[in-house]
Formats: C-alpha cells, sequence, structure tokens
C-alpha cells in the first residue's frame, strides 16, 4: 500500500490527514489539525500578507511532519479560504513560492460533492432521500441525495468563522448580534433556488457538526456514534441562545478552540434542519479529504485548479 497526506486550507482550520491507500480503499493513519483562523485575516474581500504567512507557515509544518515519516506524497486544496477572496492567485503563487507546495482552489460545487463522496464512503445506501451539510469556517455545502445519487448540490458563502468576524464584537454573540446572523443565514438560503426539498435525515460534515455532537453527549449521555434528533440540537441552540452558562462551561469542556465560532455555526446547522425539515442527525467522520482522496489519488481523476 502507499501512503500519503491530504492537506485542507480551511477558512478556520488547516488539517492534514495521513493514508494509506491502494485501488481497493483506504485507511486513516493520522490526523493532525491547526486553528489558523484565515477568515479572520480578510478585510474587503483580500486575504492579508499576514494570512498567506500563516498558510505557508502550517503548510511548511505539514510538509515537515511527512518528510520526518518519511513521507513524500502530498496534495494540498483550498477551500472557501482561499476561494472567496479577490488575491486567491497571489495566495497561491506566495504559497508555493515560499514552500514549494501547489495548492488546488476547488470550487463549491466541487467541494460539496467531495464532501458527499467521502462522507457516504462504506455506507450502507440511504434508503430515503438524504440532506449532506458540511459547515465549514468560511462556507457551508448542502447536498440533497436519493440513495446514492446526488439531486442537487449547492454551495453558501457563510460559515461559523465568516459569520462570526462579520457579526460579532466580543468572544460570544450578543443577543442581537445573534439576531443579525440569523437573518443573514435565513436570507442566504432563501436565495437558494426553489423551496429546500424536505429531508427527514440530515448527515453532518465539519468541525462545527462534530463539535454539536461532542457537546450534545456530554450534556445529554448517550453511546459514541449516536444520531441526534432535531429536538436535541434546537434545545441546545436555545440554552446557547439565552447565555445558559452550563451549556457555556460545556463548550469549554468539549471545544474550548470553537467557544467563539460555535454559536453561528449552530445557527446555520439549526436554520438547515428547519428549512428541510430534517428529524434527525448522523455525524459523519469522513467528509471532503476522504472525497478527495478517493477521486484525485485513488481513482486518479485529473484535478481542475479554479481560476
Amino acid at each position: 500500500m502507499a501512503t500519503c497526506g491530504i492537506a485542507d486550507v480551511g477558512s478556520n482550520t488547516m488539517r492534514l490527514s495521513i493514508y494509506q491507500y491502494d485501488e481497493t480503499g483506504f485507511r486513516l493513519l493520522l490526523n493532525k489539525k491547526e486553528m489558523a483562523g484565515l477568515a479572520g485575516y480578510v478585510r474587503g474581500g483580500t486575504l492579508s500578507e499576514g494570512g498567506i504567512l500563516v498558510a505557508c507557515r502550517v503548510l511548511a509544518s505539514f510538509r515537515d511532519l511527512l518528510a520526518n515519516l518519511g513521507i513524500e506524497e502530498l496534495h494540498v486544496f483550498a477551500t472557501a479560504s482561499l476561494r472567496n477572496i479577490s488575491n486567491t492567485e497571489e495566495a497561491v503563487e506566495t504559497i508555493r513560492a515560499n514552500t514549494g507546495i501547489p495548492v488546488q482552489v476547488i470550487s463549491g460545487a466541487e467541494e460539496a460533492a467531495l464532501a458527499y463522496r467521502g462522507a457516504l464512503y462504506g455506507s450502507p445506501a440511504e434508503v430515503e432521500r438524504g440532506l449532506l451539510a458540511d459547515i465549514g469556517g468560511g462556507s457551508t455545502e448542502l447536498v440533497v441525495y436519493d440513495q446514492t445519487s446526488i439531486r442537487s448540490c449547492r454551495s453558501l458563502p457563510m460559515g461559523s468563522l465568516s459569520l462570526y468576524t462579520k457579526y460579532v464584537s466580543g468572544l460570544f454573540p450578543t443577543p442581537e448580534e445573534a439576531r443579525e446572523i440569523r437573518r443573514a443565514v435565513r436570507s442566504e438560503l432563501d436565495r437558494l433556488d426553489g423551496d429546500p426539498v424536505p429531508c427527514p435525515h440530515l448527515r453532518g460534515v465539519g468541525g462545527t457538526v462534530r463539535a454539536v455532537a461532542k457537546i450534545c453527549l456530554d450534556l445529554n449521555g448517550g453511546p459514541v456514534g449516536r444520531s441526534f434528533s432535531a429536538d436535541e440540537i434546537r434545545k441546545l441552540y436555545k440554552r446557547l441562545n439565552k447565555g445558559d452558562k452550563a451549556a457555556l462551561k460545556q463548550i469549554l469542556r468539549s471545544a474550548p478552540d470553537r467557544v467563539h465560532t460555535l454559536l453561528p455555526g449552530l445557527i446555520i446547522l439549526n436554520s438547515v434542519i428547519r428549512a428541510h425539515q430534517s428529524e434527525q442527525l448522523t455525524v459523519s467522520a469522513q467528509g471532503v479529504r476522504e472525497g478527495y482522496l478517493l477521486k484525485y489519488v485513488i481513482a486518479k481523476e485529473a484535478p481542475h485548479v479554479q481560476a
């Protein structure tokens, strides 16, 4: 089996996953996460020099880690962090010049399709219609599917960190700031063509969804890997929105690195649940990096770099 690293340059976190793979499948060996917060370096639609250098530093550390492990193969892609800025080309070229690492910037539709491919890999086919939601730091991808077929693929230019950066002045949103975030999220959902398709089952991907699941488990108990009802998600949202001290303290215990972005991300999740009338949330441990591995490394499809 071959071994490679897949690095994801996200708006909130930058992640490196190391896999063993062959033509039959893959096995995850290691995950490493850096809270880079690149969306916080965007001013007037431009990623600052400081933000680009943060990306260079983190990617260089990933490259050096792989070298120390004797792994030569590294694939790097960027999502909304470099896609939704005005100086994408400059950022990509600066990263290459400083680290020697080429970065593939993928479109929102491509990100959604890869998240779907990775999340459902190895899972039994869904009998009922499903919705996949990948809530990232700078964008949210929504995929409606039936069994193994994609019906629609959408990417919304909003994420947990971008909403926090735009609307929140302190560490945690005030009630008025939370209302502004809700209005912004509903506005983006209303802009989608057609009425939202009812999807009883929601499969969640991304750091926000995993953090929400962990907090729900820690607060309410139950076996690891269980599903969560829409009502359970709504109750957590209401507790945080009201400033419930026990719930806030649980964030610090369960997901301290997301204390500032959790409520904005939870507002997105709760709004998606309401719009699509979802009844149950299942959290997927796999997502866009596994989809990228399956498509561009194992299947060896030619990558398309977004201009």
